[in-house]
């Protein structure tokens, strides 16, 4: 379970009770505390019960001049990569101290590691900030990026220029990089940005390179480009080659815009807010892009065939740092909804996302309703937009405690994260004859190993009541809405040839 998140971000926020703001040391404070006496930072993060911390870029960039002091105003996400080796001077306490940026990211490593969480580094291959300028070009001119037909640097990244990852020296260098992060810091895990820019043979010597240091470190990424390439797309490592790929996992946008709604059409609303014609779409997302018999791939939205051949291969999302937060992205896309109505549309979706097949992936600060006030690209904003704004989680304490709860659920119970496609298809049973708008499912035989023998999961995305049928039986509910107890909520229910009643916009988990 991936929690996304900057290391500015974390502590900025002048209420988060973190001495050592902006700054890598902030990752290192336990026992900080915020409004109404909420836990924050380093201690947050635990709290919730992820996994792995999922770090925006902290190798070296260029929008910030490191030269000169630290502002809320001067920011940057990280994406314009300047020295691949290097930690980021910026989030260090002295940028002027070569040494200080590389004792304190270990710090934050090693930080981390002590309170049981593993670590993420977000790569950033495919361009660089400034090819014109940079050292990859000064050292062999036109070697290191790739050119069009007229000579003129090719822009799959939409970034003005993309890395020549197919070259031995390229590819070289970027193998290198992750091996020395891997090596040198301890990091547990990769996430390319825009992997499929890079081609697929890079991307194996990346797995080959880091399984002789520790072969669970996990690798994942953007399996999309940003525009065209001159590398034909068969040579890229895009989601349709995922398959091809051995322990690499790629983004599955179908759950995210079908949960949610289109990325970039932004009024559009999703599954969780009545959008017709999307079941197909989630059920993607939930059989974590893998061939599974009783899908019609024909009506899923962006991909027609299974690009998973493992569950492990799919992140299971509805956000990320990209576009607007989840908050504002409903908020848009439903403007006659309440805030009530709102709350329950972001329970929904990361409902959908936790009990997904997939590896399940979280922004940090979506489980308290983080809002960047409406931006949809904040890569460049200062801190009172980027900020994690700490009041917020003292505000939904009860929305919280559900996203708690729901982690916890998913880490106890393993039928939410079956190994194989082969073991999905035999246990997971999507049920038939549901209404338009709802979508329910059944994890069967104690899969996975799970105490519970049937799991049934029930999703209503529409914004009235619906009953959906389930085989008879009697059931104990264990997630209704933002409740959730494994030990059973109010009485069971009984479920008779009338159905099962589901409230607007909810979830319904039942178990034998």
């Amino acid at each position: 379970m991936i929690g996304e998140v900057s290391v500015r971000d974390l502590s900025a926020d002048p209420q988060s009770g973190i001495k050592n703001k902006r700054k890598y040391l902030g990752l290192t404070e336990p026992g900080t505390t915020g409004p109404g006496g909420v836990r924050t930072g380093l201690s947050h993060l635990q709290e919730l019960g992820i996994t792995h911390v999922h770090l925006l870029p902290v190798n070296d960039f260029a929008a910030i001049d490191e030269s000169v002091p630290a502002s809320p105003a001067r920011y940057s996400w990280g994406y314009d990569p300047l020295n691949y080796f290097v930690p980021e001077g910026s989030y260090a306490t002295s940028a002027l101290d070569p040494a200080a940026r590389i004792r304190e990211f270990k710090q934050v490593v090693q930080s981390l590691h002590n309170h049981q969480l593993r670590v993420v580094a977000d790569v950033v291959f495919n361009h660089v900030a400034d090819a014109g300028t940079s050292a990859f070009e000064q050292l062999v001119p036109g070697y290191y990026f790739r050119h069009d037909a007229d000579g003129k640097l090719s822009n799959a990244t939409a970034c003005g220029n993309e890395v020549a990852s197919e070259r031995p020296m390229v590819r070289k260098l970027i193998v290198d990089a992750v091996s020395h992060w891997a090596r040198e810091y301890h990091v547990d895990g990769f996430r390319f940005d825009l992997m499929g820019v890079l081609d697929l043979e890079t991307m194996r010597a990346v797995r080959v390179a880091l399984d002789q240091q520790d072969h669970s470190i996990f690798i994942y990424g953007e399996g999309w480009a940003a525009g065209a390439s001159p590398l034909a797309e068969n040579l890229r490592a895009v989601k349709a080659s995922v398959r091809r790929l051995d322990r690499i996992a790629a983004f599955g946008d179908e759950l995210r815009d079908g949960v949610k709604g289109h990325y970039a059409h932004q009024a559009e609303a999703g599954f969780v807010g009545g959008q017709p014609g999307l079941e197909e779409s989630v059920k993607f997302g939930i059989v974590a892009a893998t061939q599974h018999p009783q899908l019609d791939y024909a009506k899923v939205n962006y991909s027609k065939a299974p690009w998973a051949s493992q569950p492990g291969q799919a992140i299971s999302y509805v956000a990320c740092h990209d576009d607007r937060v989840l908050w504002d992205k409903l908020t848009v896309a439903n403007p006659t909804a309440t805030e009530q109505e709102l709350i329950q549309m972001d329970a929904l979706c990361n409902t959908i996302v936790f009990t997904s097949q997939g590896v399940p992936f979280l922004p940090i600060g979506d489980e308290f309703l983080r809002t960047k006030k409406g931006s949809s690209n904040s890569y460049n904003l200062p801190d009172s937009i980027n900020q994690l704004d700490w009041g917020r989680k003292a505000q939904y304490r009860a929305v919280f405690a559900f996203y708690r709860q729901l982690l916890a659920l998913r880490k106890a119970h393993p039928a939410f994260r079956l190994p194989s496609q082969e073991s999905i298809a035999q246990h997971l049973e999507f049920l038939p004859g549901l209404p338009a708008g709802t979508v329910g499912y059944q994890l069967k035989n104690h899969a996975g190993g799970d105490a519970w023998q049937t799991i049934t999961v029930l999703f209503n995305g529409l914004r009235q009541p619906a009953t959906v049928p389930v085989p008879a039986g009697r059931y104990k509910v264990v997630l209704r809405g933002l409740e959730i107890n494994q030990s059973g909520l109010g009485e069971p229910l009984a479920a008779g040839a009338a159905g099962v009643p589901l409230a607007p916009t909810s979830a319904l988990i039942l178990v034998q």
